[in-house]
């Protein structure tokens, strides 16, 4: 099973349309997962034209910045929970990226979040960083910004798959260029933590 991850996509203020390299990478996934900041809810008409897609609540969407606050929608929810490929996953458009231990850890905000049953994979957004881990069992990923990489002017940014298989998941992220996409440089990368 593979799964389109993309975030804070920010359209139209970082770009009038979303990147057709990004509608082209996600052809064949099996589901989409934002992880936030949308911004205008006719980008999930267009996502859900390749496959069904479920996104987080950001501050984009409830008014941040000056922006209006974008209706109530079946396919957008602060947190989520999807069963998919024999696994649990989380989704939610912000945990606390770069900790601030004591409290503000990812282990303690999976808790908050899921407290019922912790995610096998936990996908967010907020950040523009692309980045993936693994807090206390759990798989973390972030797949950045398609538009706004790392906070930076609009410009070609990141997405990610999530593949599932025999109950075991596999994270990619992948940079968008001119042409299409390419695995993402992580020896390149700038991570601010």
């Amino acid at each position: 099973m593979r799964i389109g991850l993309i975030s804070d996509t920010h359209i139209p203020e970082a770009h009038p349309e979303l990147w057709p390299q990004v509608f082209h990478a996600f052809e064949g996934v099996e589901m989409i997962l934002h992880g936030g900041d949308v911004h205008e809810f006719w980008i999930i008409d267009q996502l859900e034209k390749i496959a069904p897609t479920y996104v987080a609540r950001g501050n984009g969407e409830d008014g941040g910045g000056g922006r209006p606050v974008q209706p109530e929608d079946p396919r957008v929810k602060e947190v989520w929970e999807v069963e998919a490929g024999g696994m649990l996953i989380g989704m939610t458009h912000y945990i606390p990226m770069p900790e601030m231990p004591p409290n503000l850890t990812v282990e303690r905000w999976i808790k908050k979040l899921f407290p019922e049953r912790k995610p096998d994979v936990l996908i967010y957004g907020d950040t523009h960083v692309e980045q993936i881990d693994i807090f206390d069992g759990v798989l973390c990923i972030n797949p950045g910004s398609p538009t706004y990489p790392h906070g930076l002017n609009t410009q070609f940014g990141t997405i990610g798959f999530l593949d599932i298989e025999d109950g075991k998941a596999d994270a990619s992220i992948w940079q968008l260029t001119e042409h299409g996409i390419v695995p993402f440089d992580w020896a390149s990368s700038r991570r601010p933590w």
